[in-house]
Order: C-alpha cells, then sequence, then structure tokens
C-alpha cells in the first residue's frame, strides 16, 4: 500500500513538473507588441473589443501566433505627445512595436517637421533597445495644399528607409473617406473599419514578427 501511495506521489510530482516546464515555455513563446498610437489605436467611439489592438490581436492568433497586443493609443496624442510618454509606455516584455502617430499633427496644421523630429525621436529610443518597429503611415488631408501634403507623406517613407523599419504606407487604406466604414466625424473607424485596417495591416504585422523571433 505505501509503495502504491509513493508510485502515486511520485506520478503527481513529474506531472506537476511537466506542466510547469509547459507553462514555462508557452510563456517564453508568447510576444508582446505595443501599438503606440493615437485615437485610431486606442479605439475612440467603439467597444473596447473592437479597438484596433484587441482586433489585431485576434487575427493573429487565429492564424497561429502566441502574441498579446498592448493597447498604446491615447486619444489626441500628436508625434510629440506619444513621444514623451514613450518610457512608460514600454513595458520590460515588449518585443516590437507598432507606431501610428502623426495623424494629429496633420489635422491640426502643424509643422511637418516636428512631427518627423519626434517620430525619430521614438524610432532612435526604440533601436536603442533593440526592438524592432512596424510604422504605420499617415497621410495628410489634401485640402490642407499639395506643399503640406507632399511634406507630410513623405516623412514615413524617410524614416522607414533611414531606421530600417517595416512601413505600412497609409494605416487608413481602404477605409478612409468610406462612409461606410467611418463613424459620423468621417475620422475614425467603425468596428467594420478596423475589420479593414486588421485584414490589410496584417501581413506586415507578421513580417514584424518575424524580425522579433529572428533578430
Amino acid at each position: 500500500m505505501r509503495f502504491l501511495l509513493k508510485t502515486f506521489l511520485i506520478s503527481l510530482s513529474v506531472a506537476a513538473f511537466a506542466m510547469t516546464v509547459t507553462a514555462r515555455q508557452t510563456w517564453a513563446e508568447t510576444k508582446t507588441i505595443l501599438a503606440l498610437g493615437d485615437s485610431l489605436t486606442a479605439g475612440y467611439g467603439l467597444d473596447g473589443k473592437d479597438a484596433f489592438p484587441v482586433k489585431l490581436e485576434a487575427a493573429l492568433r487565429a492564424r497561429g501566433h502566441e502574441i498579446v497586443v498592448i493597447n498604446g493609443g491615447v486619444s489626441g496624442d500628436t508625434a510629440a505627445q506619444g513621444a514623451a510618454r514613450l518610457d512608460w509606455s514600454l513595458t520590460d516584455d515588449v518585443d516590437g512595436v507598432i507606431l501610428e502617430l502623426g495623424a494629429n499633427d496633420a489635422l491640426r496644421g502643424l509643422d511637418p517637421a516636428q512631427a518627423e523630429a519626434a517620430l525619430k525621436d521614438i524610432l532612435d529610443r526604440l533601436a536603442a533597445r533593440k526592438l524592432p518597429v512596424l510604422i504605420a503611415g499617415m497621410k495628410a488631408p489634401p485640402n490642407l495644399g499639395p506643399d503640406y501634403v507632399a511634406a507630410f507623406d513623405g516623412i514615413y517613407p524617410r524614416l522607414a528607409e533611414s531606421s530600417g523599419s517595416i512601413l505600412y504606407p497609409f494605416f487608413l487604406d481602404g477605409v478612409a473617406a468610406v462612409p461606410a466604414l467611418n463613424q459620423s466625424d468621417g475620422l475614425h473607424p467603425t468596428a467594420a473599419g478596423v475589420d479593414v485596417i486588421v485584414g490589410k495591416i496584417l501581413p506586415f504585422t507578421e513580417q514584424l514578427l518575424a524580425r522579433i523571433s529572428s533578430p
């Protein structure tokens, strides 16, 4: 009887150890992405479950990725404001960053050079931490004039090239100016609009994950 009890306890210990090892392996394999952005990332006007980071995480998990996407969006943030809060947005477990900032700079007609300098500061600080980045580009409203549009729209390709980051040229591709995919303000996507964004940016996010896995 004692022999059987001892054997049973040993079996339990082995099983518990195996479960612990498996849990640790799963935790180690899980990657964390910080989505650093403005209201487009935060999910302005949407239920929490419909915010971009939540839907992106679900789409990546559906494709077999062990992933956590942190919602680092703050409504109203300019590129400079995003840079100001970068350090406390970056937790120790962040493996890569999606950078979605600049829309508010353009909407307010701020100097494109100011936005570019702030975004470069963010990229330089992320590079110092050896964190790969996916830049989600933005485009200026056409009513600001061709000179402003050319200056602003060129920010993201330049920064992607100089930093070696992955570039998704336009975060609102397929959504901007489509009434059915935007809320009543014409600026923020509906839940269906977020689905379009996620579907289009997904391959670029997988490129980011590949860089995380093979630094």
